[in-house]
């Protein structure tokens, strides 16, 4: 399975691309494999404040629901339309189009880096 090495992680499963001040946050292949099938999805609102460790959304597959974890506290400046209409892009293209949301922060919890990240998981591939 695949783990970028140009993100960021949390013990959550999201991936994070950090930019001047803001972060993208999509969830990671293990998570999307762990789900199965997507089929929904809901996220916060453009113009909302999250806080870090609460929740701001969920992700329903066909084996289950789970919460999606803010990890940042901020405003959400950005969402991805194209999840709500297509959720299958968490399973078919986690990294990529599979992107989220992204917020305006200046405080992010605890990350780890993709070797960190591959130790969580147990997965020893990296790249």
């Amino acid at each position: 399975m695949s783990i970028p090495e140009d993100l960021s992680y949390t013990k959550e499963h999201e991936w994070l691309r950090i930019a001047d001040g803001e972060a993208t946050v999509g969830v990671t292949a293990f998570a999307a494999e762990s789900l199965g099938d997507v089929v929904f999805v809901q996220l916060p609102e453009v113009g909302e404040t999250i806080t870090l460790g609460e929740t701001c959304g969920e992700i329903e597959s066909t084996k289950s629901v789970s919460e999606l974890y803010a990890p940042a506290t901020g405003e959400v400046t950005a969402v991805n339309e194209d999840i709500e209409d297509s959720p299958e892009l968490v399973n078919s293209d986690p990294y990529g189009a599979a992107w989220l949301f992204t917020v305006r922060t200046d405080s992010l919890g605890e990350l780890l880096d993709a070797a960190a990240y591959a130790e969580l998981t147990g997965n020893q591939e990296e790249n």
